[in-house]
Formats: structure tokens, sequence, C-alpha cells
């Protein structure tokens, strides 16, 4: 299993690489446009780049969560037991699994919502942006039950 979430590790971090160079090209016209008269004006350049930035923010989670970058905010003090240790880092991981369950229930919805909808300016069809909220659920849950399931077979493996 680890290989194969490896692999889709590989894709989002390829796919966030295009995501960047997508946002810069359409921002880079739009400055231009602005700026001289080199480029003409183009409105669709704001909104491709609105997606590529919806898109970089879901696959850069996606990723974070299983490079373990994903930030987390330790109110606890640190302890000595490795047990009470385990038990922390697997309470932050249930806590991201619960905000990846929120965003497969209610994103499932709001994919339906925006499945035949189109955008405004560039008549783009919007389910390519709606899928985003499931698919980043549906992933970050598979990242997350990797993390847990590596968590414990360290905390049973070292007997404690």
């Amino acid at each position: 299993m680890t290989r194969v979430l490896d692999a889709i590790h590989l894709v989002l971090r390829l796919a966030l690489g295009l995501l960047i160079a997508g946002l810069l090209i359409p921002v880079t016209a739009q400055i231009l446009s602005r700026f001289t008269g080199i480029v003409p004006r183009y409105i669709w350049t704001e909104e491709i780049a609105r997606f590529c930035f919806v898109w970089m923010i879901m696959v850069g989670a996606m990723c974070a969560v299983r490079d373990g970058t994903h930030f987390d905010l330790e109110v606890l003090p640190v302890s000595a037991n490795a047990r009470i240790e385990a038990a922390k880092r697997i309470f932050v991981q249930l806590m991201i699994l619960a905000v990846a369950l929120i965003f497969i229930w209610y994103g499932w919805d709001f994919m339906l919502f925006g499945w035949y909808q189109k955008s405004e300016i560039a008549a783009l069809p919007m389910n390519w942006i709606f899928v985003a909220w499931p698919l980043t659920g549906v992933v970050t849950t598979l990242f997350v039950a990797e993390k847990i399931a590596k968590e414990i077979a360290l905390v049973k493996g070292a007997g404690v």
C-alpha cells in the first residue's frame, strides 16, 4: 500500500509544480497587459490564475499531510513517555482525518452543486474546480490512515 501512496504522492508533487507554472503564466500575462502594450488585456487570465490557486492549495495540503509538514500546534508539553507522545501524534492525525472526512462529506454536495456550471469569463466547466474538495478529502484520508497505521505499528514494535 505504501508504494501506491508513494506513487500518488509523486504525481501530486509533479502536479503541484505544473500548477505553479500554470499560475505564473496567466499572472505574468495579466501584469504585462496592464503595464505595457505588448500583451492585449485578457480577462480570462484572472480566472485561470484563481483556478490554479485553488488546486495549488488542495494539492499542497495533500502533499503536506503525506510529508508530515502540515502544521500542527503543540499545546501539550513534551513527555518522556513514548506512549504519550505516540498518542499525541495519533490525536493530531485523527483531527486531520476529521477535517478530511468533512471535505468528503460536504465536498461531495459542493461538487454536485457545481458539476454542470460554467465559469463566467472563460466558460470553462466548473466540475474540475469543485471536484478538488472531495478528492482532497479522499487522498488525505488515505495518507492519514497510513500515518496512523505506522504510528500504531511503531508503538507495538517498541513494546511501549
